[in-house]
């Protein structure tokens, strides 16, 4: 996986990254309220000999850093703690004055450091000073010779004891910057460990990818949406609207040599906005002035003309049991060249019904009266009835709703399509997060009239024109038989 598809979980999942953040520096702020302030007193010897000499005084100082290097160890030995719990009783046992001091040495010299840690500033201090008097004393004894003369060793104290005016411990400076730096790290994990394991289609390349057809809209989000699904009023000028006429137009160049005039609109699943997405586009290519047929082929849950607020009492069910004529159930939508087809009643049998001899005639009168027909069908993981109607379709037309629809869903969707030669359109990616920047591109770019009405796009002026004349990118004018079948 590469750098900016890390960048980019990371960025779709910034929550995590902060959440994470906010808990370490949580758990740091706790830790270093409970944890007591520590203080240390220290002090500094000095190693020494007497020498003779030039001679005698190099090999002295290398005769000493070597035994400063024992001492280090004899200032946490047992012996001198033991000795200064005996003769400055400060109630800490032997063991806990062991763990208390620490030592270090400087490389090339012979200087000791000794440092006790402690709560108590004052019990530090005098650990200390015990410390440093029954060390010197300790070191006397060990370097005396056994004929009772002194040892060629002579220790002094040249700094402290003293003790820290500010405990040492807790840093809450150092422990945020770490306890920060800690969470970032684990929240920029965290974030890619969730991204990689998110199956839900997220962004529009993944979609190309797995259909295996070409990308050609992405309708973004919006929340007046769901209280108004079409692109009709206020909702013209929209995002979405442009979104959908841009998917207008590049339906028209999917295939110059072989464009598709009966199209099937199918999602994976329920829910994904394919039924909006088919009245959105029938508006759309109705303003464009062509002559658009939309039909409601799902026969189970219908909700075209809900959308649209038609009577859905009568219409293709009817149709293909051979009840009524489509002529007297096709109803024109507004002051467009939009028809539509309801669903009609509903038949118990919806699966035979649409893969019937009676759909196959219907289609083949209705692709002979309209520009083009756009059909909403069932979606094609639930039932059957979206692919037998896609199959008599020029062409497919797949929706997916962003963060919704699994990866493996999505496929095995087109797979189904595949597997009857479907001619997949392409993909549509609904409802899906539109950048900031975009969005105001758009805004800033969009015009409007005095009157407050959008004035009219040169694709839908310069097509308006071509539907004057028959015969023009293979549309003929048709309105008589349009007129009988709205009738």
């Amino acid at each position: 996986m590469d750098l900016y598809r890390q960048l980019r979980l990371v960025r779709r999942h910034w929550w995590i990254v902060l959440l994470t953040v906010m808990v370490a520096l949580g758990v740091t702020v706790g830790i270093t309220v409970r944890t007591k302030p520590r203080y240390v007193a220290s002090v500094t010897f000095f190693v020494t000999t007497p020498s003779q000499g030039v001679t005698d005084a190099y090999q002295g100082g290398l005769f000493l850093q070597q035994r400063v290097k024992s001492y280090a160890e004899l200032l946490t030995s047992d012996r001198l703690a033991q000795s200064v719990v005996a003769e400055n009783p400060v109630g800490l046992t032997a063991e806990e004055i062991q763990r208390r001091v620490s030592t270090s040495t400087e490389t090339g010299t012979v200087l000791l450091r000794a440092s006790v840690t402690d709560t108590d500033q004052n019990r530090a201090l005098k650990v200390t000073e015990s410390l440093s008097a029954k060390f010197v004393e300790l070191v006397q004894k060990v370097e005396t010779t056994q004929d009772g003369k002194a040892g060629p060793i002579k220790i002094e104290v040249v700094s402290g004891p003293r003790v820290s005016s500010t405990p040492v411990s807790p840093q809450p400076v150092r422990n945020f910057t770490i306890g920060g730096l800690l969470g970032l790290l684990a929240g920029i994990g965290l974030a890619i460990l969730r991204g990689l394991a998110d199956v839900r289609m997220r962004d529009a390349a993944g979609l190309q990818r797995t259909t295996g057809s070409p990308l050609l809209g992405e309708i973004p989000f919006e929340s007046t949406a769901k209280a108004s699904p079409l692109i009709v009023g206020d909702a013209v000028n929209s995002a979405r609207a442009e979104a959908v006429r841009k998917l207008r137009t590049n339906l028209r160049f999917v295939d110059v040599h072989e464009p598709a005039r009966v199209i099937a609109v199918t999602s994976a699943l329920q829910g994904e906005g394919k039924t909006t997405l088919s009245c959105n586009l029938a508006i759309a290519l109705a303003e464009a002035g062509w002559r658009v047929l939309l039909v409601d082929a799902d026969l189970r849950r219908p909700k075209v003309a809900d959308y649209l607020g038609i009577d859905d009492g009568v219409g293709l069910t009817d149709v293909l049991v051979g009840d009524v004529q489509v002529g007297d159930v096709v109803q024109r939508w507004g002051d467009k060249s939009l028809l539509v087809l309801p669903s009609g009643s509903a038949p118990p049998n919806p699966s035979e019904l649409l893969g019937s001899k009676a759909m196959a005639d219907l289609l083949l009168a209705l692709r002979e009266s309209a520009d083009i027909v756009i059909i909403d069908t069932a979606p094609l993981l639930a039932v059957t009835d979206g692919v037998v109607v896609a199959v008599q379709a020029d062409g497919a037309l797949l929706v997916t709703q962003q963060g919704r629809t699994s990866r493996s869903q999505v496929a095995s969707a087109a797979r189904s399509l595949h597997s009857v030669s479907v001619r997949l359109l392409g993909c549509v990616l609904n409802m899906a997060k539109m950048p900031k920047a975009e969005a105001y591109q758009y805004e800033a770019y969009r015009v409007v009239t005095s009157a407050g009405t959008p004035d009219v796009p040169a694709e839908r002026a310069s097509t308006s024109r071509h539907a004057e004349h028959p015969g023009v990118n293979g549309v003929s004018d048709r309105t008589q038989e349009l007129t009988r079948l709205s009738r």
